[in-house]
């Protein structure tokens, strides 16, 4: 796990971005958390939002967008439920059992 990125990360502005944009767990997945996270890798980000969100693609990339400043990085970001309804198994797996909440509400 790359300890020393998850330790710096904002919580803070995690957790304001969480209210803003209606996200109820906020995980990481990826590369973020292994020991082959480099330097020019991006952040894999794992969002549930809550019933009454209504996000639609163009927030989706307003969300991307807004995590890549907060980062300093190029962000991956995925929905949940995007990920449950994939029909490639492999994926949706290694991704549900390997994501890391770092904010919920």
């Amino acid at each position: 796990m790359s300890k020393s990125f998850v330790s710096t990360l904002p919580k803070k502005k995690i957790a304001a971005f969480c209210k803003r944009w209606n996200i109820r767990s906020f995980a990481l997945f990826g590369s973020v958390l292994r020991d082959d996270f480099r330097p020019d890798s991006d952040v894999d980000v794992l969002v549930s939002f809550a019933p009454q969100a209504h996000v639609t693609l163009f927030d989706m990339v307003r969300m991307q967008e807004e995590l890549k400043t907060i980062f300093g990085r190029n962000v991956d970001l995925i929905s949940r439920r995007g990920v449950e309804n994939s029909r490639n198994y492999l994926r949706r797996k290694a991704i549900l059992e390997s994501a890391q909440v770092i904010h919920a509400s």
